[in-house]
């Protein structure tokens, strides 16, 4: 956890969580009755089999989708009641994500991939912003390079550099090693952890790969859609 994190405010809760879809055969739950807080500038590791809903709780956590039952409280607002613009509103402001197949915009060159959230917001300094961020992730000789030009490892740089130019207080990552090999993963899961700590974010991500969630504060283990 970052430094006196264990004294800041409870930044993320969710209360009786659950998510069912419709299916030919009737309803099927993916998660159920999942109660979790996460405190400002905790490290979450959601871990657990292929289909126990993890990435469904992290999309849930994050806004990206609505729950079936239960709450999900961010900065002290009842997210998941929000409608979808509420929802975006709020991302825009506190939220960061990283994924695995990194989501980068094909025809934007790396450095306009990270002014778009800044331009988004109206920030006057996008363009410089996003340039050094590129650079503290090394990639200040890439800057005009679109995403095919780029590897999967430098891909995954720009994406990081993106999630975390608006500084966001929390960073949602959804495998973010598990498209690159062990070594540029590495290099990936220490980048993640330096930006993390220097901007004090609060970070929880889906993850198989152990090293990365033994870098984690703490671990949330999910087994057929339940909290264990």
């Amino acid at each position: 956890m970052n430094t006196q994190a264990a004294e800041l405010k409870t930044l993320i809760v969710a209360e009786n969580l659950g998510k069912s879809v419709r299916t030919s055969s009737g309803s099927l739950a993916i998660l159920t009755s999942i109660d979790l807080s996460i405190r400002a500038g905790e490290s979450i590791a959601i871990v657990g089999e292929s289909g126990s809903g993890k990435s469904t709780l992290i999309g849930l956590l994050a806004g990206l989708d609505t729950p079936s039952t239960g709450t999900v409280h961010i900065n002290g607002q009842v997210f998941s009641h929000l409608d979808e613009d509420g929802r975006a509103a709020l991302r825009s402001r506190l939220i960061g994500f990283v994924f695995q197949s990194f989501q980068l915009l094909p025809g934007l060159t790396a450095l306009e991939n990270v002014m778009l959230p800044l331009e988004l917001l109206g920030h006057p300094h996008a363009k410089q912003q996003a340039a050094d961020l590129l650079d503290r992730v090394g990639l200040k000789s890439r800057l005009k390079h679109v995403p095919k030009q780029l590897s999967g490892g430098e891909q995954q740089r720009v994406a990081l550099a993106r999630a975390f130019v608006t500084q966001p207080a929390i960073l949602f990552a959804d495998e973010p090693t598990g498209n690159l090999d062990s070594q540029t993963g590495a290099t990936i899961i220490d980048l993640l952890f330096e930006l993390n700590e220097e901007h004090n974010t609060t970070l929880v991500l889906v993850t198989h790969d152990s090293v990365l969630s033994n870098r984690c504060y703490r671990r949330i283990r999910l087994e057929a859609g339940y909290l264990v």
